[in-house]
């Protein structure tokens, strides 16, 4: 049987050298290219099946994190993606409930850092809903318009339940979203920085 007299010009998918391809479907040079490409593609598929479980048992773990009411300095690394140090930070200064079970045995209150620390992603727009008043439809949202618990937490160096009392106290409109609030910037910044200069006043 006569052979193939064809002849395509290609470039090794390996090695990158051109050749002459006897057949539409050969990719490389050589069997050496081949063997070595081969190689390659089942270390890749090797290495994308470890994260894949690698992922798997990070998303069961923080699952299982999410049940208990109190968690380690670690576990609210992994959990929330802020520093051992920022959690430390917080325990000292009183800001993050905690209790010390012995050496390096410290437990953190889950429930207090979500509070702090739980990002929720804003909806681009919030649903239409009809005002009582004048059926007006509500305006989306800007998430620059708006403070966590957290962002204040950091901004004001004061604590939780000072925020939630003075939210409550001054009855400014919040918006909930799961388990995270959201007050508005303008609003509560005024408000605060009124109460702050009326307590150096009465210092003085």
């Amino acid at each position: 049987m006569a052979q193939s007299q064809l002849r395509l010009p290609r470039l090794c998918e390996y090695c990158g050298k051109p050749f002459e391809a006897k057949t539409v479907a050969t990719r490389y040079c050589s069997n050496a290219c081949g063997n070595r490409a081969n190689k390659e593609r089942l270390k890749r598929e090797k290495e994308e099946a470890r994260k894949q479980t690698l992922l798997e048992h990070a998303a069961t773990h923080i699952a299982e994190i999410q049940t208990r009411p109190y968690i380690t300095v670690a576990e609210a690394t992994d959990l929330f993606g802020i520093s051992k140090d920022t959690v430390r930070r917080l325990i000292k200064k009183g800001k993050l409930p905690a209790v010390n079970l012995g050496e390096r045995l410290t437990r953190i209150s889950r429930v207090h850092i979500e509070e702090m620390f739980t990002a929720v992603q804003m909806p681009e727009q919030v649903e239409e809903t009809k005002s009582a008043a004048d059926n007006t439809p509500q305006n989306a949202i800007n998430p620059d318009d708006y403070y966590t618990v957290g962002d204040i937490v950091s901004k004001y160096n004061t604590y939780p339940l000072v925020i939630s009392n003075f939210i409550e106290k001054h009855k400014i409109q919040k918006l909930k979203f799961g388990r995270s609030v959201y007050i508005p910037k303008a609003e509560f910044d005024r408000l605060f920085i009124n109460r702050k200069t009326r307590q150096r006043g009465k210092k003085q």
